[in-house]
């Protein structure tokens, strides 16, 4: 139990996939503009990370099973569409506004890196099934995480200072995220994933 703590904690602070390893930045960026949109965004990211991550241990058990291990990229990336495709069609339904919000990002997390990043990084570390669905869990939530902080900075930003002309938007974001990543460096002798 204390090995399962301890890989929701690293994979959430001091291994935080967007922070440390600079994973899923192309929509961290883009959604980041307000808090919302951000939240949303992070809900969907931990829906689809985990559920692939717990669906793809499986798979990848069969194939390791049938020694045909050298189809679990193109496996992984199927399964990584089909659960986006189905969250799409979810929200489309059931959230419009949210769903009108994400715009061409929320098709985007089927190659979100972040999303397939997950389910290499349980083969390479020979994770088992609990370890991959709590670190699929904590790394998606770490994601969450990041992109959260970064809207919330920008918001109170747009509110009270007055950031130059050369930074607004993308420039400012990335100093943000700098100042975020050295920031979480401080959580490194928290807990170490291996």
């Amino acid at each position: 139990m204390a090995h399962l703590v301890e890989i929701f904690t690293a994979s959430l602070l001091n291994h935080n996939v967007a922070l440390t390893y600079i994973l899923g930045m192309c929509p961290l960026i883009a959604i980041s503009k307000n808090l919302k949109n951000a939240k949303g965004m992070g809900l969907a990211v931990v829906f689809v990370v985990t559920l692939t991550g717990i669906i793809n241990w499986p798979i990848y058990a069969l194939l390791k099973a049938t020694n045909t291990t050298q189809l679990s990229l193109l496996v992984f990336i199927i399964t990584i569409a089909a659960t986006v495709q189905f969250l799409e069609l979810v929200l489309e339904k059931f959230m419009p506004v949210l769903y009108n919000a994400f715009g061409i990002f929320l098709p985007l997390i089927t190659v979100n890196c972040i999303v397939l990043a997950v389910s290499l990084f349980f083969v390479n570390r020979a994770y088992t099934f609990s370890e991959t669905a709590i670190f699929s869990f904590g790394s998606s939530l770490g994601w969450m995480l990041a992109i959260v902080l970064v809207a919330g900075i920008r918001e109170k930003m747009a509110w009270v200072s007055d950031v130059p002309k050369g930074l607004r938007g993308k420039g400012i974001t990335f100093i943000i995220l700098g100042i975020l990543s050295l920031a979480f460096i401080g959580f490194s002798g928290l807990a170490n994933i291996q």
